[in-house]
């Protein structure tokens, strides 16, 4: 695939594309013989689960360590499963404060309704 295709795929620019490839997050593709970037179809898995950990909050150098951790193959998978469940954890934390706002504002939305219906104590 040409860089082109991979953009219009993964929803990323050209610049992006070629930023993540110069600071390690994707691996410099092959090339034609005209010198064009020609990127394999499973980069397109990648640049959608570095999305996700970018979802997640991660910060970027944490991703561009877990990319080169992926790089250096299995003896890496202990640390790249580490990276992954403190991330978790993270999230994890993140969904349970969402829920309890979600239910402080639930609990403030209904009181405000019944006092627009003229049935709560100010």
């Amino acid at each position: 695939m040409k860089i082109s295709e991979v953009a219009e795929r993964s929803g990323l620019s050209i610049d992006t594309l070629r930023f993540y490839e110069k600071i390690g997050l994707i691996a410099p593709p092959a090339r034609d013989a005209a010198g064009r970037r020609v990127y394999d179809a499973e980069v397109l898995g990648w640049i959608a689960f570095l999305g996700q950990l970018n979802a997640t909050g991660m910060k970027q150098a944490d991703r561009i360590r877990y990319a080169q951790l992926r790089v250096q193959g299995p003896e890496t998978c202990a640390a790249r499963r580490q990276m992954l469940e403190e991330r978790r954890a993270a999230v994890a934390l993140k969904i349970t404060e969402l829920q309890d706002t979600l239910a402080l504002l639930d609990r403030k939305v209904a009181h405000y309704r019944d006092l627009e219906k003229g049935h709560a104590n100010v």
